[in-house]
């Protein structure tokens, strides 16, 4: 039955009614503008809407979300109201931005990013959340007439990095905005949309976990693509059968692994393996009952293991099977373009002639802007060539004019095999009919861990077109190790609560401190998601805490003796096994304490033995830390290798054996230079007679540990003289006793955390203004009210993760010996972020002047970590140097090659660093109270680097 079908003559009855009072209204009117029928959901959400309630919408990817925000849009100009559509990336914006403007004409429609404004008092305003952010700081007058905002991909808020600004806007637009909240499927939903309630208003739930297109699961075992479930019906028919209100997760124990997965499967664990795969048993009919083929032992190697389709057999197998267009996900950016030179290079065209001519004429007229000097080291040529064959890569490294080519091409049928890394998978609106997963596991910048089904939901919810495809596809290729069982659990499994990552930061409490003033500031951040949950599961742990109380009067009955207070023996015990635990934490604490105070003390050019870790031996100093918390400083080993040494790697104080001297022109990076210094380090050792240096002088006996040796003793004098020490039951009773200590400490546990959750984020609030107050960016009035100082102000208007960082850096003057070339360089030092630690030397900087900057920014981060360690916040991260070079070529009129020379950054990555570099830039101009010039300056260095490919943009069609 159709989902909008009533079942009855009731239900049909009272649907007639409701659609024939919706004719004459301004749903009716925005309904008769679709050749479709809506979805039930999105009926009921634009319903709500009409009767002035704020909207929740949580459905699967591709089911539709958005035409209820078009409402919201579509509302607001019937009525002459303004509406701003919001969303988490860039890219996503300009997408929205180009849809509605062909929808409701480009005069009606602006476009707001950090690096891009476009008609910005139009009635139909598209954003990035944090562009709406600031707007309700600076409380613009853009906010003026606002009746409607609409969140895209609301349950970004969960994001650890930017997802309390979605939070920030939903607590602090006017009353009067209706919000429509746009989210993927969650599995609290209904907590989300109570807590919506509280701070805005009336507010629907609307939830649907139907996909309007059913999603086949499959596993690609070498050139054959297999059914991962022995069924004939997708999860979302299975899950659609339940009964309503029952977890979608249920569904999962209506599902079978296929046996012949399982089979190969243990295979490869060493059993024997015969037979052949039917990859559809029996074959479905809606699928025209093709045959997925036999996959027979002959496809194992000599060690009985199953090889990984290559990525052009994974490609051809697809349009075999008629499974194109096809999203294939992999978690490497060099691995996407490797892919596309793979396929090109075994010959693979999934184009004709004229789809070839159509692209050719769209790449060149959208990229007539693009400079040719820069087309060479943006690999214009090789991406050029492989969109012809309609292939494409789609990643954060790409230039972003070339993913909005991509984009638009897979969009329109041109291109058929796209190779992307997971930044696709955030809302772009990019739909194929089948999605591959070329691994379940990926790097999270610190270890490869699995993906989560949250995350393998997001990413296959891209398969299936709507009003195209009557199926979708999610494929997972086989390789060695393939768990067919956890494919399967991460298939099914439906359950992906939205978690709040909100906390105050330096410039939101500035900004809210300036509004509401420090008590009402602490009740507005109690009315956050955040402290919403934590009040929620305060409740929980209270009853836990209730039953363990019940079980400790248990345990203290059980353990009571009769020669004496057991409680009070076991107490001794106990105090006894902590001592005894802490003598040995003691020394390894002063132990680290001593290795940490020689690596402070180390020199450039002081040669020391690393006996541990990778590549142990000798090695010299090329860049002495001795400020930093931790210190690491940066090393040359006697291989050769580039790194940063760190406490754990030493046994002991790291100790000089030898000093070489370092000249002024080596450089790091030449592996000349590298070798020669290298040679230096073993001739200096061998020099010296390669003698380990003897640190048992470093390690004396501290009075602390002397005094927790004479309180071991006095416990066990103590302990021996107790009444219960001579009981027979005594090791009886000290079982019960340490159950009883065991639980009592859990239970304190438990009470903790529900102090700790009670007023969680207003106390964090506090440790956020006592720092501030510290600095000087906060002072108290004469009534004793809390309000910023000049500097305060300062910092209200400086958005970004290093926020307090750039306003100490203005109030010191570490911007103002700088030109404009200077401070574009600059600006990157507190705005790039480098995936990986740069092991080497500090790069010596282009002028004197930055030099002198750099040193500034350096030395007030440091003493601002020790800050925020000792408030116990957050600490902010170091400041970045490996685009100052860049930068700096870049703004004197370099090429961009010759900027990117020496570097390992992608073009794409420069582009989107610069344009971030532009929006500080754009933000210190109107930063107040600076000196006079300094906005000039600030505008003239925005000037020198938006230019060539950086300005270059293909926003507006």
């Amino acid at each position: 039955m159709p989902m909008n079908e009533p079942a009855t003559p009731a239900e049909r009855y009272a649907a007639a009614k409701l659609n024939s009072a919706d004719a004459g209204t301004e749903f009716g009117a925005f309904r008769r503008g679709f050749d479709f029928e809506l979805d039930d959901f999105q009926i009921t959400a634009c319903r709500a809407l009409v009767a002035g309630r704020g909207v929740l919408v949580a459905a699967p990817t591709g089911a539709g979300k958005t035409i209820v925000g078009e409402f919201a849009v579509h509302l607001a100009l019937a009525r002459g109201n303004k509406a701003f559509y919001t969303t988490p990336i860039k890219a996503l914006s300009n997408q929205k931005y180009q849809e509605l403007a062909r929808k409701y004409g480009a005069e009606n429609v602006g476009l707001l990013t950090g690096d891009t404004s476009i008609n910005a008092e139009a009635p139909v305003v598209v954003m990035t959340t944090e562009v709406l952010r600031n707007m309700l700081y600076a409380d613009s007058d853009t906010l003026s007439g606002l009746a409607y905002v609409v969140m895209d991909e609301v349950h970004y808020l969960a994001d650890r990095f930017r997802g309390a600004v979605w939070e920030e806007v939903i607590i602090h637009l006017p009353t009067e905005v209706s919000v429509v909240s746009l989210s993927a499927t969650v599995s609290n939903a209904e907590e989300f949309g109570a807590w919506l309630g509280t701070v805005r208003g009336d507010t629907a739930v609307v939830v649907s976990e139907h996909r309007p297109v059913p999603l086949w699961q499959h596993v690609m075992v070498q050139r054959e693509i297999v059914d991962l479930f022995a069924t004939n019906k997708s999860f979302d028919e299975i899950a659609a059968e339940l009964e309503p209100g029952t977890d979608a997760t249920a569904a999962a124990g209506r599902f079978k692994v296929n046996p012949e997965l399982l089979k190969l499967a243990r295979s490869e664990s060493g059993q024997s393996h015969r037979g052949s795969y039917n990859s559809r048993r029996g074959g479905r009919d809606r699928r025209g009952g093709r045959d997925r083929g036999n996959f027979s032992a002959q496809n194992q190697n000599d060690g009985g293991l199953v090889r990984r389709a290559s990525r052009p057999q994974v490609i051809r197998a697809l349009e075999s099977q008629d499974l194109l267009p096809a999203i294939t996900f992999i978690f490497s950016r060099a691995a996407c373009d490797a892919a596309v030179q793979q396929c090109a290079a075994a010959g693979l065209w999934l184009t004709t002639p004229a789809e070839r001519a159509e692209i050719a004429d769209r790449v060149d007229a959208a990229c007539a802007g693009l400079p040719d000097s820069d087309r060479e080291v943006l690999g214009f040529w090789g991406w050029r060539d492989g969109l012809l064959r309609g292939l494409a890569a789609h990643h954060a490294g790409m230039l972003p004019s070339f993913k909005e080519v991509v984009e638009s091409l897979f969009a329109d049928g041109l291109v058929r095999a796209v190779f992307a890394t997971e930044t696709l998978a955030l809302g772009i609106n990019m739909p194929a009919r089948t999605v591959v997963l070329e691994k379940l596991e990926k790097f999270n910048g610190e270890a490869h861990v699995g993906i989560t089904a949250g995350e393998y939901t997001q990413l296959t919810g891209r398969a299936g077109r709507r009003g195209i495809d009557v199926e979708g596809h999610a494929v997972v290729l086989w390789q060695p190790g393939t768990d067919p069982t956890a494919v399967a659990g991460l298939a099914s499994r439906r359950t992906y609560p939205l978690n709040s990552s909100f906390r105050p930061t330096y410039n939101m409490s500035m900004n809210l401190v300036a509004q509401f003033g420090r008590r009402r500031t602490r009740d507005i951040l109690e009315s956050s998601f955040a402290q919403f949950q934590a009040d929620r599961s305060v409740v929980d742990l209270a009853r836990q805490v209730r039953s363990r109380e019940e079980s400790l009067a248990g345990y203290e009955k059980a353990m009571s003796c009769h020669l004496g207070d057991f409680t009070e023996y076991a107490k001794l015990r106990r105090e006894l096994s902590d001592h005894e635990s802490g003598a040995s934490r003691t020394k390894a604490r002063q132990r680290r304490a001593r290795v940490a105070e020689s690596l402070a003390v180390l020199r450039q050019g002081d040669v020391i033995m690393v006996p541990v870790g990778r590549n142990p031996g000798p090695a010299v100093v090329l860049e002495a830390d001795p400020h930093a918390r931790e210190p690491r400083p940066g090393i040359l080993t006697a291989n050769k290798e580039l790194r940063r040494l760190g406490i754990h790697e030493l046994d002991g104080p790291a100790l000089p054996l030898a000093r070489v001297r370092i000249g002024k022109g080596f450089n790091p990076k030449v592996p000349k230079d590298r070798r020669n210094l290298a040679q230096q380090v073993l001739d200096a050792v061998a020099d010296g007679g390669a003698l380990r240096p003897d640190r048992t002088a470093a390690f004396t006996r501290q009075d602390s540990a002397r005094s927790e040796d004479e309180a071991i003793d006095t416990l066990r004098r103590a302990l021996r003289a107790h009444p219960c020490h001579s009981c027979p039951d005594r090791e009886e009773h000290a079982r019960w006793s340490e159950r009883w200590w065991k639980l009592r400490r859990e239970t304190d546990g438990l009470v903790r955390a529900i102090h700790q959750r009670t007023n969680t984020i207003a106390k964090t609030f506090d440790r956020v203004t006592d720092l501030l107050a510290a600095y000087g960016f906060v002072e108290t009035d004469d009534a004793g009210n809390l309000r910023p100082s000049a500097d305060g102000q300062r910092l209200r208007r400086v958005y970004g993760e290093k926020d307090l960082l750039i306003a100490l850096a203005l109030r010191d003057g570490a911007f103002g010996d700088l030109d404009a070339v200077e401070l574009a360089a600059f600006a990157t030092t507190v705005v790039f972020a480098a995936k990986r630690d740069d092991a080497g030397a500090r790069p010596r900087m282009p002028s004197v002047s930055l030099e002198t900057s750099v040193e500034a920014v350096v030395r007030l981060w440091s003493v601002l970590e020790d800050a925020e360690e000792s408030h116990r916040l957050p600490l902010t991260g170091e400041p970045e140097l490996g685009l100052v070079w860049p930068m700096y070529k870049w703004a004197t009129g370099r090429s961009l090659q010759d900027a990117l020379k020496g570097t390992e950054l992608a073009a794409g990555d420069f582009v989107r660093w610069t344009k971030q570099v532009v929006d500080l830039l754009d933000q210190l101009a109107q930063v107040p109270g600076m000196e006079r010039g300094f906005a000039r300056l600030c505008i003239e260095a925005i000037t020198l680097v938006r230019r060539g490919v950086v300005a270059y943009t293909t926003v507006v069609d």
